[in-house]
């Protein structure tokens, strides 16, 4: 049986196909621990390939028709999201999904495609986060806060978006929080994230960040358990991510932000002002709990006018 709020493949595959995709997804979550938004996303993908190779074949595939599947069939695969419109990202996902469930099959000797590792997945354009101005990024939160018309949520919302701007964190991060979390106001202040993967990091938390959870919890109206969410909704259940995008989404209206300014803009916010302001990458990487320097790297490009600028300031060649 699946996890809480794990999605499950609806199509009706062969009866060894089956077995062999709720293996692989516990596997995924408990070996492997990867987030279950992640395994929602791997199980979607693999079941539009499921559903389009059944169209093609006539009936459900079992191990040995995948195993027999050739590079024209993992292309016309392809063609067909490619003709539906789907964005290369998503593609380029749906394919790393179905690497990862075939690897399955052959590691564990149920089936083994070699056709598969001939394929390539549309190639990705790099992006680059979009990271709000600092004075933008500051009157988002404050802007935020005023919108809310009952007082205690307009606390919370103050000191969730404080969190990802003033620490960095994700909104699954921030919102996963749990009460005994809540990091002392005044004096120095850290938080042990759990971010994807289940790793967990050590986050610093500005005073300024630890008095806005403060302010929230003493006006908060429920008793909230230790071991309870840290963050609640007007009926105090966990706060949904969706509520804070919707906040997000009236701040960028009202300041007249770009579609980019989202929630998880102000994690970019956070990193690229900290390099702006002389941190170095392997920092950021630790703050931000990038698995690999490459990731961190981006926010690099972010910064190049602002280094650019600072070489025509400086350089004794660029004055001349």
């Amino acid at each position: 049986m699946a996890a809480p709020g794990v999605l499950e493949i609806s199509f009706a595959a062969e009866p060894a196909v089956n077995s062999a995709i709720r293996d692989w997804r516990a596997w995924l979550l408990h070996e492997r621990r990867i987030s279950r938004n992640t395994l929602d996303a791997y199980l979607r993908d693999l079941e539009a390939f499921l559903r389009f190779v059944a169209e093609h074949l006539g009936h459900a595939p079992g191990l040995r028709d995948l195993a027999r599947l050739g590079a024209q069939d993992f292309r016309g695969w392809l063609a067909r999201r490619a003709g539906q419109g789907l964005a290369r990202t998503s593609t380029a996902r749906a394919m790393s999904s179905l690497r990862n469930f075939f690897r399955y099959l052959e590691r564990h000797g149920l089936a083994a495609n070699a056709a598969i590792g001939g394929v390539r997945a549309p190639k990705v354009p790099k992006s680059v986060p979009k990271a709000l101005a600092v004075e933008d990024a500051l009157e988002t939160v404050t802007t935020a806060e005023k919108l809310a018309l009952v007082p205690w949520i307009a606390k919370r919302d103050a000191a969730v978006l404080l969190l990802l701007y003033g620490a960095g964190l994700r909104i699954g991060e921030a919102l996963g929080l749990k009460r005994r979390q809540a990091p002392n106001d005044g004096g120095e202040a850290t938080l042990i994230v759990t971010g994807k993967g289940g790793k967990q990091r050590l986050v610093p938390v500005l005073p300024v960040v630890a008095g806005a959870i403060a302010n929230y919890l003493a006006d908060c109206p429920f008793a909230l358990a230790d071991e309870g969410p840290l963050f609640v909704g007007r009926r105090g259940q966990r706060l949904s991510a969706r509520v804070v995008q919707r906040q997000m989404q009236k701040v960028r209206q009202l300041l007249g932000l770009p579609e980019t300014a989202t929630p998880h803009a102000l994690r970019h916010s956070f990193a690229t002002h900290l390099l702006a302001g002389g941190g170095d990458l392997r920092t950021i990487q630790e703050l931000l709990g990038h698995a690999s320097l490459s990731t961190t790297q981006r926010y690099t490009d972010v910064d190049a006018k602002r280094l650019k600028a600072v070489y025509d300031d400086a350089h004794p060649r660029a004055r001349r």
